[in-house]
């Protein structure tokens, strides 16, 4: 039985919930960048409640995975670290929820 077929013979098979997204704080982060992307550091550090280092340690495990692309430039003088929803993080945010939908289907 291929993973496909296992899911589908069991709509509350967890196992192909993507961990890479399911963290409750790059939750946030991909939900924020899916509507609002590219996106500021400090401008997602403020809608999701995050520290500097928390913020940097999930984007950077979001960056791992080919979701988020970082791209540090300079505004004026100032220095920006501007964060892009990639293609392949659209597509894994969109079958994540995809997932999450088949979950609460089953349920009801």
């Amino acid at each position: 039985m291929t993973d496909k077929e296992k899911s589908s013979a069991s709509p509350f098979d967890h196992s192909d919930i993507d961990d890479a997204i399911h963290g409750r704080l790059r939750l946030g982060i991909m939900a924020y960048l899916s509507a609002v992307s590219p996106a500021i550091f400090g401008e997602i550090k403020e809608k999701v409640n995050a520290t500097d280092g928390n913020l940097s340690t999930h984007l950077r495990k979001l960056e791992d995975a080919g979701y988020v692309e970082i791209e540090k430039r300079f505004e004026g003088r100032r220095p920006q670290t501007r964060v892009h929803l990639t293609k392949s993080g659209r597509s894994a945010w969109l079958a994540y929820l995809d997932r999450l939908r088949h979950l609460l289907d089953a349920a009801e």
